[in-house]
């Protein structure tokens, strides 16, 4: 309720999401929630370690000020994102969100590295922890406040397809937990002299290093170049299908320059015989509705399939039978027949399964299979085979 009622309250037009002005004010609402929510838990925190001269409430209070330094990174992130194109850099400066998550990232693992030291010492010259009901109480409520937190950036970011708020989101769950083992440990340490401060510490610690690896994991791989949402394939093939005279399609290319700068481009298969003029219509037609609807810049080119004569229908055949027949190989397109006899090439793309690949099984040994079983039967074709490769 109270998520919605901030998206209500401070986000003009806040169903326009796909709107940037609109998205980056989910992102600001977000980060100034996160900016006060963690500094009042790091003063609240910091406040209950020094009194109780617990090393491990301590831990706690610097993973959320972390979290603060976070937040704000995660808004000047976005900001800068959010810089029109230019000269250097023609699709625009989307990428800088995936960087700022990084560098939140690494601030993270920088605090679990620092307590895990303070932690072991801890633990080798162990001190009294100073038990209250009080601090128990504000710590008990911390942990409300971060389960609320994560919840929020969840939300926020599942709404405008934020990877640095799912990213805040994960590490306030992680908050939860950690924050959790503090509360527990400060409860025991009033019933036992044993140090469990310092391996609570050392445990927090721990969680936040795990923490800020996942994150390094989840933005390097946008920067890397990962996979297209699978969601987003079958839109974009599934919208082009339903063009009158677009036949099939292949060889589609998805690069992601940032939250809404996709650009994808794909091969268009239509009948050779259709005049150039009208089906130049369609394709344009098609990349402005698609483009338009799923929010990207596609680029379509015309792929011409020949007309079926009885010679193309058979050995077609005979190539359908062999991709049935083989683990790898996944489909086929661009089929056509060129030459005459005694010198006839078969050219066509096979679409082959990357991740089966080994060392006996390469695009070579496949190509070569093909051909050989071809010219088994039909001795004076040449094939002219490309192999595309795509990971299931």
């Amino acid at each position: 309720m109270l998520t919605k009622w901030l998206t209500k309250h401070l986000i003009k037009n806040s169903d326009q999401v796909q709107d940037e002005t609109v998205r980056e004010r989910y992102i600001y609402v977000a980060g100034m929630v996160g900016v006060v929510a963690n500094v009042l838990l790091f003063i609240i925190k910091f406040i209950v370690g020094m009194l109780a001269g617990s090393i491990a409430v301590m831990a706690d209070a610097f993973n959320n000020f972390s979290d603060m330094a976070s937040s704000v990174i995660t808004m000047v992130g976005v900001k800068l994102a959010n810089r029109p194109a230019d000269k250097e850099h023609p699709h625009g400066h989307g990428r800088i969100e995936y960087i700022s998550a990084l560098i939140v990232a690494f601030m993270v693992m920088l605090v679990g590295v620092q307590f895990i030291q303070s932690s072991i010492n801890r633990i080798l010259n162990p001190s009294e922890i100073k038990f209250e009901w009080i601090s128990f109480i504000l710590l008990a409520v911390s942990v409300l406040v971060k389960l609320w937190l994560s919840r929020f950036n969840k939300q926020m970011g599942e709404t405008i397809h934020s990877t640095a708020l799912k990213a805040a989101s994960v590490d306030a769950l992680g908050d939860v937990f950690t924050s959790s083992t503090v509360l527990l440990s400060f409860l025991v340490a009033r019933f036992t002299t044993f140090p469990i401060d310092g391996y609570a510490g050392v445990l927090v610690a721990c969680f936040i290093l795990y923490a800020g690896y996942s994150l390094v994991k989840e933005t390097i791989s946008p920067l890397l170049g990962e996979a297209p949402d699978e969601e987003l394939v079958n839109q974009i093939y599934e919208r082009l299908l339903s063009f009158e005279y677009v036949t099939g399609a292949h060889d589609l290319m998805i690069h992601n320059y940032g939250v809404g700068r996709i650009i994808a481009s794909i091969h268009a298969e239509i009948p050779a015989d259709i005049d150039i003029m009208t089906i130049h219509d369609v394709i344009d037609e098609a990349e402005r509705q698609i483009s338009e609807e799923l929010n990207l810049h596609l680029v379509i080119h015309m792929d011409p399939v020949c007309i079926e004569t009885e010679e193309i229908r058979v050995m077609k055949a005979e190539l359908e039978n062999i991709i049935n027949e083989h683990d790898v190989i996944m489909s086929m397109h661009d089929f056509r027949i060129i030459g005459h006899e005694p010198n006839r090439n078969l050219i066509f793309d096979l679409v082959v399964d990357g991740s089966k690949l080994t060392k006996e099984i390469t695009e070579q040994s496949i190509k070569d299979e093909v051909t050989q079983r071809i010219q088994m039967s039909h001795p004076s074709y040449r094939c002219v085979i490309v192999i595309d490769k795509i990971y299931t």
